[in-house]
């Protein structure tokens, strides 16, 4: 067990290493600048919390937090940005298709007639590599920009899979996190798609930078686990600290409303109303994302009244019986210490009459 874990963490950082300098590599073939290769840096930060995690956590995860994660959004936001921002890819010269896939195959075809019988199968691995990567050159950058937004947000979802767990989460939590991350990625990749695939939102700079602005917000849920966990209720909890027993109850719950409203939905609606709004930018698609991310809104606060008053009738319930402390969290009544089990196994040891005994002198 401990050999998979070690492997899966190996593998699931080295993943993200080869992606994130796939996309440094697209800036440097686009900005036709070597200096671009320094992004490739930022893979040192990754590099290292592999050795500390591995030092230190033998390779599992922390609790709440996937400094994983985070380090792969920091060495590859920089890229995506430097290519959505690139005027080159605006528009596309060539049509990607079948044209490019039968000159490849020409090519293949043409490298291994001219290195049979000459110079063997290594230079004929060569040329084949050097032919293989030219033609990926060739592709529309439109086209590579797409497929590096897809792999990313893919890269995201199964890498977190691979990821081991901690101590804190279960297998049921993190498969609930994968299909929550499933839903949210297919909105971010919709909106940053259809948004900047706008002609008029193109030609302004600024409305660009916004937009990449609001994406790189709303990928800073994935490092954070804290839609599938619980914060749990301490012992000296009471009853009339009232924020500090609704944040035990529903943290989870209270977290995914948070992200819908101010990382996720809340922005994005906010940025699809100033395009249609200001800059009379209309079209199908906008208007229907934009009348889902209402709804969305409107059904999160729907819910969030739900939780305070399901959260004040259970207060009023309890004060009405006299109960003023422990708040009714499950996991932390999970986790149980010794000497509250102690306690509870003298209180059962007691018989009905003794425990209810009143005094003589009263």
């Amino acid at each position: 067990m401990e050999l998979m874990v070690l492997l899966n963490a190996l593998v699931t950082r080295l993943l993200f290493v080869l992606h994130s300098l796939i996309g440094v590599w697209r800036v440097t073939a686009v900005k036709k600048e070597p200096k671009y290769w320094l992004l490739a840096l930022l893979n040192l930060l990754l590099c290292l919390e592999t050795g500390l995690t591995l030092k230190f956590k033998q390779g599992k995860g922390y609790k709440w937090f996937s400094p994983a994660i985070f380090l792969y959004l920091i060495c590859i936001v920089p890229s995506l940005w430097l290519l959505e921002i690139h005027h080159g890819t605006q528009y596309c010269a060539n049509e990607p298709g079948a044209v490019q896939v039968n000159v490849s195959n020409q090519d293949f075809n043409q490298s291994r007639e001219s290195s049979h019988g000459s110079e063997g199968t290594d230079h004929h691995i060569i040329q084949t590599a050097k032919v293989f990567v030219n033609q990926l050159s060739t592709i529309c950058e439109t086209v590579w920009t797409l497929a590096l937004h897809q792999t990313f947000l893919l890269l995201l979802v199964v890498g977190r899979w691979l990821l081991p767990i901690g101590v804190e989460i279960t297998r049921d939590q993190l498969s609930q996190l994968l299909l929550m991350f499933v839903g949210t990625a297919a909105d971010i990749l919709e909106f940053a798609s259809e948004t900047l695939d706008i002609e008029d939102v193109r030609k302004n700079y600024a409305l660009i930078n916004a937009i990449l602005a609001v994406w790189t917000w709303s990928m800073l849920q994935f490092p954070l686990d804290l839609a599938v966990q619980h914060i749990g209720c301490k012992p000296s909890t009471s009853a009339r600290r009232i924020p500090s027993l609704l944040l035990c109850r529903y943290s989870a719950e209270l977290w995914n409303i948070g992200v819908s409203l101010f990382i996720q939905d809340g922005p994005f609606f906010i940025v699809r109303s100033i395009l249609m709004g200001h800059f009379r930018i209309f079209n199908q698609m906008l208007v229907f994302f934009t009348a889902k991310n209402i709804l969305v809104v409107t059904l999160q606060l729907y819910r969030l009244a739900v939780i305070m008053l399901d959260f004040r009738a259970t207060v009023l319930q309890k004060s009405r019986k006299g109960e003023v402390c422990c708040c009714p969290c499950e996991p932390y009544e999970a986790h149980t210490t010794g000497h509250q089990e102690n306690e509870m196994k003298e209180f059962v040891a007691f018989p009905p009459k003794e425990e209810f005994q009143v005094p003589s002198d009263h």
